[in-house]
């Protein structure tokens, strides 16, 4: 390379990824299915309602009536640019729901956003398993190269779980968005198809059965196995 030559990236596989889809993703502690409004939104309603808080950070509500949240979801089921997933636990009830968003296939990458987490769901063994079954689906069968994860910079909660999950924190985008009348600065976190076999291989020592106790307590924190 001359002098005169300015540096450039390194040659990729430039083949579009795939748009995500219809799919059932099957685990352990539960099943992460493509969001139906008719089948999902009833339990939605029943391990959401009344939980404002879930609410803080997100556009849409809380809602005071199941007529309301129907309609948000029967909408978030058609959304033709953010494919939205429900998990559902070993009793098959939706416990919660998230999507992947920001879907450029050609540049290979894709968000995963809109996580709304009953409570029945945080802090579970599914919480997590649901989050490693989507970044598999999105780097393995869709092929995407960068996964990200962005947050109100205000929403520590929401930073800690994409810390713990394995994304890098890239920094804050300043006034980002206006979200419900009010300035929001974007945390943005990623994870990357050349960092995901070892983010893989933590998941899954995490999620093995010998790392939990008799009651379901986690023996090893995910970042430490």
């Amino acid at each position: 390379m001359s002098e005169d030559t300015p540096p450039v990236g390194p040659v990729v596989d430039a083949t579009p990824a795939q748009f995500p889809g219809a799919v059932t993703l099957g685990g352990r502690f539960g099943t992460v299915e493509r969001l139906d409004a008719s089948r999902h939104a009833p339990a939605l309603w029943t391990a959401m309602r009344g939980q404002d808080a879930i609410w803080s950070y997100l556009p849409p509500g809380p809602f005071a009536d199941p007529t309301t949240f129907n309609t948000y979801i029967a909408a978030s089921e058609q959304n033709q640019e953010r494919i939205f997933y429900t998990v559902l636990d070993n009793d098959r009830r939706a416990v919660g729901f998230f999507s992947l968003m920001e879907i450029r296939p050609a540049m290979r990458v894709i968000e995963v956003g809109n996580v709304v987490y009953a409570p029945a769901l945080q802090r579970t063994p599914l919480s997590t398993e649901a989050q490693y079954l989507l970044a598999r689906y999105a780097f393995e069968t869709l092929g995407y190269r960068r996964y990200e994860w962005k947050c109100n910079a205000l929403n520590a909660a929401s930073r800690r779980a994409a810390a713990r999950l394995g994304f890098t924190f890239e920094g804050i985008f300043r006034q980002h968005m206006i979200v419900k009348g009010r300035s929001r600065d974007t945390a943005w976190f990623s994870m990357l198809d050349g960092e995901w076999p070892a983010r893989k291989a933590a998941f899954e020592r995490w999620l093995a059965p010998e790392n939990f106790d008799s009651n379901g307590r986690q023996k090893k924190r995910l970042g430490q196995v």
